[in-house]
């Protein structure tokens, strides 16, 4: 038997993908929104995490790291993420995260049983639609905390805000502003915010 966890923000999808994944009979299911998924990955201890990408807390960053607390004794559940090619700045977190499968949300449900059983065995699985994503992903310019600083930008938080969120000096975030504003070619921050919306890296 195979302890999968759902993490998904919308109750409704959620609940339908459960009560789908409950009906093969190799597969034991439990879901989540993101807000308690760390815990539930605690209590439940799930072989395969099926995490959808899309966050509404955090400022919209899904915290992939904690699905996978590592530790003396601990084995950490497989990764699984719910991705769509458009979006290449969450597929490069969750390749970070060390996630083994992605499964695009425009596939056949089909294919999210499939990934949980490959992934559940230690593989890799990709669906090919996520190629160009990844394509994209690769060309990005911007790091794991330069994304970071501009995802809490774009929700409108200042630089105190976002200092406190990351745990970083008022110096540090304007250094990484300045970086973002130099290589996405933009004149400010809100035209980085812009770019980099357009271009699916938030």
């Amino acid at each position: 038997m195979i302890r999968v966890l759902l993490v998904h923000d919308e109750c409704l999808v959620r609940s339908v993908l459960a009560d789908w994944l409950r009906r093969e009979p190799d597969l034991a299911v439990e879901d989540t929104p993101w807000r308690g998924a760390p815990g539930r990955v605690r209590s439940l201890r799930p072989d395969v995490c099926a995490a959808d990408l899309e966050c509404a807390d955090a400022y919209g960053i899904p915290p992939l790291g904690e699905l996978c607390p590592r530790g003396p004794g601990v084995a950490p559940p497989r990764l699984l993420v719910l991705a769509s090619a458009n979006r290449p700045g969450l597929l490069k977190r969750a390749l970070e995260a060390g996630a083994l499968g992605y499964v695009d949300k425009e596939a056949s449900p089909d294919h999210l049983v499939r990934g949980i059983r490959r992934v559940a065995e230690g593989e890799r699985f990709v669906n090919d639609s996520l190629g160009f994503g990844f394509l994209k992903a690769a060309e990005m310019p911007l790091t794991r905390r330069e994304l970071s600083v501009l995802s809490l930008a774009a929700e409108g938080a200042s630089v105190a805000e976002i200092a406190g969120s990351l745990h970083l000096s008022h110096g540090t975030v304007r250094n990484y502003m300045a970086a973002i504003t130099r290589k996405t070619g933009a004149r400010n921050r809100i035209d980085a915010i812009r770019i980099s919306q357009g271009e699916g890296w938030l």
